[in-house]
């Protein structure tokens, strides 16, 4: 089950669901809107290797915005920072985003139980398009875990996505054992 507006007010309320900053209007009748964070992010190489650290380099959008071109990936954040104690976050792109063009995530749209961060995007446009920082880019959905959760996310040892941070994260493949 997905949870209603009332739901996820009554949510925030008790603490098992924050979202900083939180803005009333972003409120949707099932989902919270967030928005494009100021840092976007590319990798150095052109070649990924995904049994390697493969770096990237951060750049602030300018004020006029930054357009983002096809062939690209780009890792992009969200401006709002997030936890989720009780549910499991799902990301989605918003109908406006996606008629630009956009994709905001190219498989990692699920967010685990205990989740505590900004989501970093993995962006790709099918043209130009210039995006802004601060412009609507996603919304989240939470949805009714059933049972009882033996480790949530934020207290696993082991879990890749955990420092805060306000920049967008590289794949972290490669401390997977394969």
């Amino acid at each position: 089950m997905i949870l209603s507006d009332k739901r996820i007010l009554e949510e925030i309320e008790q603490g098992s669901i924050v979202i900083e900053p939180f803005d009333r209007k972003c409120l949707g009748t099932n989902s919270y809107d967030v928005h494009l964070g100021k840092y976007l992010a590319t990798y150095v190489d052109e070649v990924l290797d995904a049994k390697k650290h493969n770096q990237i380099q951060h750049f602030e959008i300018p004020a006029d915005g930054f357009v983002l071109m096809p062939g690209m990936l780009y890792l992009g954040v969200t401006l709002e920072y997030t936890e989720t104690h009780g549910h499991v976050p799902f990301l989605e792109g918003k109908s406006s985003t996606g008629r630009l063009g956009i994709d905001i995530h190219a498989t990692a749209g699920k967010g685990d139980v205990g989740f505590c961060n900004t989501w970093t995007l993995e962006i790709s446009v099918a043209q130009p398009v210039r995006v802004y920082a601060g412009m609507p880019i996603g919304q989240l959905i939470y949805f009714v875990v059933e049972g009882d959760i033996e480790t949530l996310y934020n207290s696993k040892g082991n879990a890749k996505y955990n420092s805060k941070t306000i920049r967008p994260v590289e794949s972290m493949m490669w401390k997977n054992a394969f």
